[in-house]
C-alpha cells in the first residue's frame, strides 16, 4: 500500500507516494478535515452531517456522506472496487474512522512532539525540550483547515485544537525563559499574543520573554495595552498571572520561569508534618541558630542538614523546627521518613519517596514517567515557583536525599541523618547543624517536665548520675522518665543504682566520642514490663513496618486482639512504642534494634519462624478476602492462604478502607516475605493487591510487585504459578503502555494454560488479550477474545467470570454498532452480577446498557442506566469511571434537548477529570467552551 500523508494544521492537504492529491469538492474536503481533526478516532454520522450542513441537513445527507466516503477511499487507495471498504477509511461504531498515526498526520506528529518535549522538560533537559517544542509549533502553517469556506469552518470543532496550540506556546515560552533562550520563542509568542489579545497567560509570557530579551519598556507597554483592552472589552481587571508578570518586569528581575507550573489547577496543599511534641524542651541555641538562617523564608534553594548520633533527638528537633517555620511556606509541607538506618533493612528508596511526594502534590499517576530520573525532574518542576517546606527524616547519605531536593528558590529542605552529609554542604551549599547530647541543664529540664520539678530538686545527686548513665541522650532520658513517672514514690537513687548494675548492649549505635550504653537504659525499661508485654516487644521486631495495628500484633504473639491492645498501651506508656495515629504503632529505630537483639537472644528459631509465618499469612489472607470482595471475577490467586482474615474486612467498602490504610505495610510485607523464603505467600499477596493497584492508579508499584512475583514463581518452578505471574505482569505492563512486553507474556501465559488444561487461566488470558486488542483499535479482535473467554468460563461453571465477560462481550458489540446484541448480553450479565453482589461489575454493565440505549435513540432508558452506574461508582469511590459515565450522560441529555442538564453533567465530569489530571479535562473544557454560544444548534456526540 502506497504511503499517504495528511496535513490539517493549516490548509487541508494530502499526498500519496509524495504526490499531492486533488481533494475534490468543498464538502469532500470538509469531510476529510473532520476525519483528520478527530485524528484516528471514530466520527459518528451525526457529527459528519452536522459538520457539512449544520442544524438543517437534507434528507439525503447520510447517502451523500456515503458517496463522499467512497470517493475519498478510491482517492486514497486507487483501484479499490466501488463497494470495498479499503484499509485507510474504515467503518467505526455509528460512523467512520481514518486510520492515521504520527508518521502520516501532522496533528498526531504535533502531539507526539509535545509529549516528548514535556518528558524532556521533566528530565531537566530544557534545551532538548525547547527544540522539540519549536519543532512541534513549526508544523502549524496557519489556522486549522485553512481554505475551507468560513461557514464550513464554523461548523468544525476547531477550538480544541487551537487550545492545544496555546498550551504548547505557553509551555515553550516557560521552557525557553527557564533555559535562558527567550529569543527562540519570542516571534511565535508575539504572533500568538496578537491572535489572542485577551488571553492573559499568553500575554504574561510575552511580557516575560520581552523583558528577558532586554525589551523592558515594550513589556510594560504590552501590560498597559492588555489592561486597557480587558477593561474596555470585558470590564475586568488583570488576573494573577498578568499581575505577577507585571511585578517581575517592574523590579527588573530577569525572569527565569513563567508564572504557571505543571498541574497548577489541581495541586492540593500538602500538610504532612508529624505532630509537634507538646513537651518539647531544650535546644534553645540550636533553634535560634536555625531560625536565624531563614529570617523571612529562604530566597534561594535552602537546605539545612541536621546530624547527630542515634537517640539524640534529630527527628523531634526537625519536626519542631518545621512547625515553627511552616507559616512561611503557604504552599504546604512534605514529609518522608527514609528509614536510612532501620535495623530491619526496610529503607525507603529515593524513587519511592519521590513518587509519594508527587502523589501528595496531586500529580495523577498516568502523568508520572517511568524513569526515576524523569520522576525526580517532574517533582522539581511541580515545586518550581512554589513555597514548600520539605522534611526528609533519617537519610542514609547524600545520594539518598539528593533526588528529593527542590530545584528552584522558595523552598526549604530540612534533612536529618546520623551521617554528616558533607556532600550536601559541598554540592548544594547546605547549612549544617549538629545536635549534641543534652548538657546537664537541658537534661534536668527534660526530667523535671516529665517527673516533676520537686522530685528532681529533691534528689540532685541521683539525677546527676542518671543523666551521666544516659549520657544526656533525650531518647534514653525519655524512656527512663516514663517508668519513673509511673512510680511517683520510687526513689530516684534506686533508679540510679539499677542503671549502674544493669546490662544491655546497643554499642553499635554509640558515636566514637560518646561513652554510653543505651541498651542498659532500654533494658531497664523493658525489665519493668509484664512478661506478656516483654514478649510482644521482642516479637514486634519481626514486623517489617512502617507501622502496625493491634490485630497484627495479636497475630504475631498469637493472642486475642483485646489482649494485644492492652499490651500495646503498656508499651506506649513506657515510651517503647509510639501511637503516631489512632490505632497505629511504630518503633524508633534504636528501640527496634533493641527489640531485635532481645529476640535473637531470648527466643528460639522455631518461635521466630512461627511468628513470621503467622504474620505473613494474616496479611495475605486479609488481602485475599479484600480481593474477593472488590473483584469477585478477577484472576484467582492459586493456593490462597488458609489463615483467618481480619474481621474488619466484611464488604467492598471496608475492604477498600483496609487496603488503603495498610498499603505501605503490605508492600513491606511483600518484600520481607520474598526475602525470607515465603515466596508463595508473597506471590499470593501481590496478586490479591492487583485490583487495588489498578483502581487507585498505583501502576508503578504494581509493576515492581508483579516483576517480583514472576521472579519468585520461576524459582518455585511451578507452571501454574508462573502462568498466573505472567498474566499479572502483562496487565501491569499494559496499563503503562508497555504493550511490546505485555503481549508476548500473555502469549506465553496462554501456552502454559493450554498445557495445564487450565480453562480458567485460559479465560483470563483471553480477557487480557481482548483488552490489548482494544488498546490497538482492534475491536473485532477484542470481541473475539472475550467470546473465547465467555465459552471457557461457561464450560467451567465459573459464574463470576461468566457474568463479567458477558458485559464485556456486550460492550464490544456496542462499540461495533450492534446495539441490540449488546443489550442481550448486558442484561444477562446484570442479572448474574446482582445475584453475585458484584457492585463494580453492576456499575460497568449499567453504563454499557445506557450506551447501547443511547445509540438506539432510547434516551430515557439511557439516562436511567447512567444514573444507576453513577450511584454505584460513587459508592465505590471510582472517580475516573464516574467521570466517563457523566460525560456520556451529558451526550444523552443534549440529544433530548436538555441543554442545562447536559452542561451540568459535563461540568461535573470536567471537575473530576481536572482533579485526576486526565487529558479528557482539556477536551471536555474545549467542548463546553465551543458550545456555550450555540447549544441548540449542536447535535449529540457519540
Amino acid at each position: 500500500m502506497e504511503p499517504v500523508r495528511f496535513a490539517v494544521l493549516g490548509p487541508v492537504r494530502a499526498w500519496r507516494a509524495g504526490t499531492e492529491l486533488d481533494l475534490g469538492r468543498p464538502q469532500e474536503r470538509a469531510l476529510l478535515a473532520l476525519l483528520l481533526i478527530r485524528a484516528g478516532q471514530p466520527v459518528p454520522l451525526s457529527d459528519l452531517v452536522a459538520a457539512l450542513w449544520g442544524p438543517r441537513p437534507p434528507r439525503s445527507a447520510v447517502n451523500v456522506i456515503r458517496r463522499h466516503v467512497g470517493s475519498l477511499r478510491r482517492l486514497l487507495e486507487p483501484g479499490l472496487p466501488v463497494r470495498a471498504t479499503g484499509r485507510r477509511l474504515v467503518r467505526a461504531p455509528g460512523g467512520y474512522r481514518l486510520v492515521t498515526d504520527a508518521d502520516s498526520l501532522d496533528l498526531l506528529e504535533f502531539r507526539q512532539l509535545h509529549e516528548e518535549a514535556r518528558e524532556a522538560a521533566a528530565e531537566d533537559a530544557p534545551v532538548r525540550a525547547l527544540d522539540l517544542f519549536t519543532e512541534a509549533l513549526g508544523l502549524w502553517r496557519g489556522p486549522v483547515a485553512t481554505g475551507l469556506a468560513p461557514e464550513t469552518r464554523a461548523l468544525l470543532p476547531l477550538a480544541a485544537l487551537e487550545h492545544e496550540r496555546l498550551v504548547v506556546v505557553r509551555e515553550a515560552a516557560d521552557t525557553a525563559i527557564a533555559a535562558g533562550r527567550p529569543s527562540a520563542v519570542l516571534p511565535e509568542v508575539r504572533r500568538t499574543a496578537a491572535d489572542h489579545p485577551l488571553d492573559e497567560p499568553v500575554q504574561a509570557r510575552l511580557m516575560l520573554a520581552l523583558a528577558a530579551t532586554g525589551r523592558r519598556a515594550e513589556a510594560l507597554s504590552t501590560y498597559d495595552t492588555v489592561r486597557e483592552r480587558l477593561a474596555t472589552d470585558l470590564g475586568i481587571d488583570p488576573g494573577p498571572e498578568l499581575l505577577d508578570a507585571h511585578r517581575t518586569v517592574l523590579i527588573d528581575a530577569a525572569p527565569t520561569a513563567a508564572p504557571s507550573r505543571p498541574y497548577a489547577q489541581a495541586l492540593p496543599t500538602p500538610a504532612q508534618l508529624p505532630h509537634d511534641l507538646p513537651a518539647f524542651t531544650g535546644r534553645r541555641a540550636e533553634l535560634d541558630r536555625a531560625l536565624a538562617l531563614f529570617p523571612d523564608g529562604p530566597g534561594t534553594v535552602a537546605i539545612a542538614a541536621i546530624s547527630g548520633m542515634a537517640g539524640v533527638g534529630k527527628s523531634t528537633f526537625a519536626v519542631h523546627l518545621a512547625h515553627r517555620l511552616a507559616d512561611r511556606f503557604p504552599d504546604g509541607q512534605l514529609y518522608v521518613n527514609l528509614r536510612g538506618y532501620d535495623p530491619s533493612g526496610a529503607t525507603v528508596q529515593s524513587v519511592d519517596a519521590v513518587r509519594g511526594f508527587l502523589d501528595a502534590l496531586g500529580v495523577p499517576p498516568e502523568h508520572i514517567p517511568r524513569c526515576p530520573d524523569a520522576q525526580a525532574g517532574l517533582y522539581r518542576s511541580v515545586l518550581a515557583g512554589r513555597r514548600v517546606l520539605v522534611l526528609v527524616d533519617n537519610a542514609r547519605d547524600t545520594e539518598h536525599v539528593r533526588p528529593l531536593l527542590p530545584g528552584t528558590s522558595g523552598c526549604l529542605t530540612l534533612v536529618t541523618s546520623r551521617n554528616e552529609l558533607s556532600g550536601l554542604v559541598a554540592a548544594h551549599g547546605a547549612h549544617t547543624l549538629t545536635l549534641r547530647p543534652f548538657d546537664g541543664e537541658e537534661a534536668r529540664e527534660l526530667l523535671a517536665h516529665r517527673i516533676g520539678v520537686e522530685r528532681v530538686a529533691a534528689e540532685t545527686r541521683a539525677v546527676g548520675e542518671i543523666i551521666r548513665r544516659c549520657a544526656g541522650l533525650p531518647l534514653a532520658l525519655t524512656c527512663l522518665a516514663a517508668r519513673a513517672a509511673a512510680r511517683p514514690h520510687f526513689p530516684l537513687a534506686t533508679v540510679a543504682t539499677e542503671l549502674r548494675e544493669a546490662h544491655g548492649s546497643l554499642d553499635a549505635f554509640a558515636m566514637p566520642d560518646v561513652s554510653v550504653d543505651v541498651g542498659t537504659v532500654f533494658s531497664w525499661s523493658t525489665g519493668a514490663l509484664c512478661a506478656d508485654s516483654a514478649r510482644l516487644f521482642r516479637l514486634l521486631a519481626l514486623h517489617p513496618g512502617p507501622d502496625l495495628t493491634a490485630p497484627a500484633a495479636a497475630v504475631l504473639a498469637d493472642i486475642p486482639v483485646r489482649r494485644s491492645r492492652a499490651l500495646l498501651a503498656e508499651l506506649v506508656g513506657a515510651h517503647l512504642l509510639t501511637e503516631h495515629a489512632p490505632g497505629r504503632y511504630a518503633f524508633h529505630d534504636l528501640l527496634r534494634a533493641h527489640s531485635a537483639e532481645l529476640l535473637r537472644t531470648r527466643s528460639t528459631g522455631t518461635e521466630r519462624g512461627d511468628a513470621a509465618h503467622r504474620l505473613y499469612q494474616y496479611y495475605a489472607a486479609t488481602a485475599h478476602a479484600a480481593h474477593a470482595l472488590l473483584a469477585p471475577a478477577a484472576d484467582p490467586v492459586p493456593d490462597p492462604p488458609s489463615a483467618t482474615a481480619a474481621g474488619a474486612v466484611t464488604d467492598d467498602r471496608s475492604a477498600l478502607a483496609w487496603l488503603t490504610a495498610e498499603y505501605a505495610v503490605l508492600l513491606a510485607v511483600v518484600a520481607a516475605a520474598a526475602a525470607s523464603g515465603h515466596g508463595r505467600t508473597a506471590c499470593g499477596l501481590i496478586w490479591s493487591l492487583e485490583p487495588f493497584f489498578d483502581r487507585r492508579g498505583h501502576w508503578h508499584d504494581g509493576l515492581a510487585a508483579h516483576r517480583t512475583a514472576l521472579d519468585l514463581a520461576r524459582r518455585l518452578d511451578d507452571p501454574r504459578t508462573t502462568a498466573r505471574a505472567l498474566r499479572g505482569l502483562a496487565r501491569a505492563e499494559g496499563r503503562i503502555g508497555l504493550h511490546d512486553q505485555s503481549r508476548p507474556r500473555l502469549a506465553a501465559a496462554l501456552d502454559l494454560a493450554v498445557e495445564l488444561n487450565d480453562d480458567i487461566g485460559r479465560a483470563h488470558t483471553h480477557r487480557s488479550l481482548g483488552w490489548e486488542s482494544d488498546q490497538q483499535g482492534d475491536i473485532d479482535g477484542a470481541l473475539r477474545h472475550n467470546r473465547l473467554a465467555l465459552d471457557l468460563f461457561t464450560g467451567a461453571g465459573h459464574r463470576p467470570g461468566r457474568a463479567s465477560v458477558l458485559n464485556s462481550v456486550g460492550w464490544y458489540h456496542a462499540r461495533l454498532g450492534q446495539y441490540r446484541e449488546a443489550l442481550h448480553h448486558c442484561y444477562q450479565a446484570l442479572t448474574m452480577l446482582q445475584e453475585l453482589g458484584d457492585r463494580y461489575g453492576e456499575a460497568a454493565t449499567w453504563d454499557s446498557i445506557a450506551y447501547a440505549h443511547h445509540h438506539l435513540g432510547r434516551h430515557p432508558q439511557a439516562l436511567a442506566g447512567y444514573r444507576n452506574a453513577l450511584l454505584r461508582y460513587r459508592e465505590l469511590g471510582v472517580p475516573y469511571l464516574e467521570a466517563e459515565t457523566l460525560k456520556r450522560m451529558g451526550d444523552t441529555h443534549l440529544a433530548t434537548g436538555g441543554v442545562e442538564a447536559a452542561r451540568d453533567s459535563w461540568g461535573e465530569a470536567l471537575t473530576l477529570f481536572t482533579e485526576l489530571g486526565h487529558p479528557f479535562a482539556e477536551q471536555l473544557s474545549a467542548r463546553l467552551d465551543d458550545r456555550r454560544s450555540g447549544w441548540a444548534d449542536v447535535g449529540p456526540t457519540a
